[in-house]
């Protein structure tokens, strides 16, 4: 019985043991280790500024494939990102016709036959509505909406690889609609809350809304998102839940708003978000507040084409789905409390970055489990010898 004992406790042992090890392994060797070289590029195929908005491409090159991202502030601001099987593929821009602003292909990613993806996120519309009875049921009272396309936008302000893009409604000192984004060159994890998990297949976006004069003292805000795609457009909601909060305190869980081809498990493109947003511009706990996305629906691929200038110049034939994202819910503070409400998500292509457990959480799960296991394995091992000590008095002695 005390083998069986000491043989169970031991193959438990070992799995342990494996399980720390892989953890462990996992940690030193950083986890995904893929990197990709940055370059960035403002007006690119243009010698000279061109009017009205901006367009920057990063590129970003791996061993056998490139990503191209492509962030333009003419018209509703967009994030394009085109998937290529080729290290040396390139971006040409038409820039009379990308201005003109009525003909498909006048930007293209060169060799075309290479594109193995393309997907575009387009922020198309800011809604404000009166919660006057503190509901968060975003179903009447709403002011007119802000259409992005018609902002004031800024330039750019770029350092490394981020760009900040700010836009205010236009005539109007009324506070600003602001979006960074970051392109990364291997994974990695922002410094500030909600600290997703970024790999070198993924960009961030951070959207923040800044003094902008609320139009009641009970106001709340929703974002609406265009996805935009060839043949397979982000078209379904994923939502994961996790045992481990500690890069997002109090928050269990992350929404996935993926594409994948022909309903099959493999994901294509995706934007990526933990369902928090921040009140203040250095998020604390005290300062989050809850942010829910209704589910996305088919649109008309030729709105979206209508209010960016990059969808209609890449796209012949758009794919679209749109989605609210709405912040604050019932009970919450209003938006003039703080008057600052921010949002982060990432958009890249291929499966989406999957957090594994920190640090802190391993150590805790080694110690809670494996006290007991030792136990276990001591007291196996002191009821074998005990019973064998029994064993042997019980022998009958030799007679001298």
């Amino acid at each position: 019985m005390a083998a069986v004992v000491t043989a169970g406790t031991g193959r438990v042992w070992g799995i342990l043991l494996v399980f720390i090890f892989n953890s462990c392994q996992s940690l030193f060797n950083g986890g995904d280790s893929y990197s990709r070289a940055l370059t960035v590029q403002l007006f690119p195929n243009s010698n000279s500024t061109p009017p009205g908005g901006e367009l920057l491409h990063v590129r970003a090159v791996g061993e056998n494939d490139t990503l191209h991202f492509l962030f333009c502030s003419q018209g509703a601001p967009t994030l394009l990102i085109v998937h290529t099987n080729s290290s040396s593929s390139t971006v040409k821009v038409n820039w009379r016709q990308f201005l003109a602003r009525n003909t498909s292909g006048s930007l293209t990613v060169e060799p075309q036959s290479s594109i193995l993806y393309s997907t575009a996120v387009v922020f198309s519309r800011l809604l404000e509505y009166d919660d006057e009875n503190n509901t968060a049921e975003a179903t009447s009272n709403f002011f007119p909406a802000y259409e992005l396309q018609d902002f004031s936008w800024s330039r750019m302000n770029l350092s490394d690889y981020t760009a900040v893009l700010c836009g205010s409604v236009p005539q109007s000192s009324n506070g600003s609609l602001c979006l960074q984004l970051s392109v990364f060159g291997s994974e990695g994890r922002a410094e500030l809350w909600p600290r997703l998990l970024h790999s070198a297949n993924s960009s961030q976006l951070e959207v923040w809304l800044n003094g902008l004069l609320p139009r009641s003292n009970t106001s709340r805000f929703i974002l609406e998102l265009q996805a935009v795609g060839g043949a397979y457009p982000l078209s379904k909601v994923d939502v994961l839940q996790f045992i481990d909060d500690e890069y997002t305190p109090s928050i269990f869980k992350v929404s996935q708003w993926v594409s994948s081809a022909n309903n099959s498990s493999d994901v294509l493109g995706f934007i990526q978000w933990k369902p928090v947003a921040y009140r203040k511009s250095c998020p604390a706990l005290e300062d989050a507040t809850p942010c829910q996305n209704s589910d996305p629906l088919a649109q008309s691929g030729n709105t979206t084409t209508a209010s960016s200038a990059l969808i209609q110049a890449f796209y012949s034939d758009p794919k679209a789905m749109g989605m609210n994202v709405s912040f604050g819910m019932a009970g919450e503070p209003f938006y003039n409390s703080t008057m600052f409400l921010s949002w982060t998500m990432l958009v890249g292509v291929g499966s989406p970055p999957v957090d594994s457990f920190s640090p802190m959480v391993i150590g805790i799960m080694t110690a809670g489990l494996g006290i007991p296991i030792v136990l276990l394995l001591v007291g196996g091992v002191y009821l074998f010898f005990m019973k064998k000590k029994e064993t042997s008095k019980m022998a009958y002695e030799p007679i001298n």
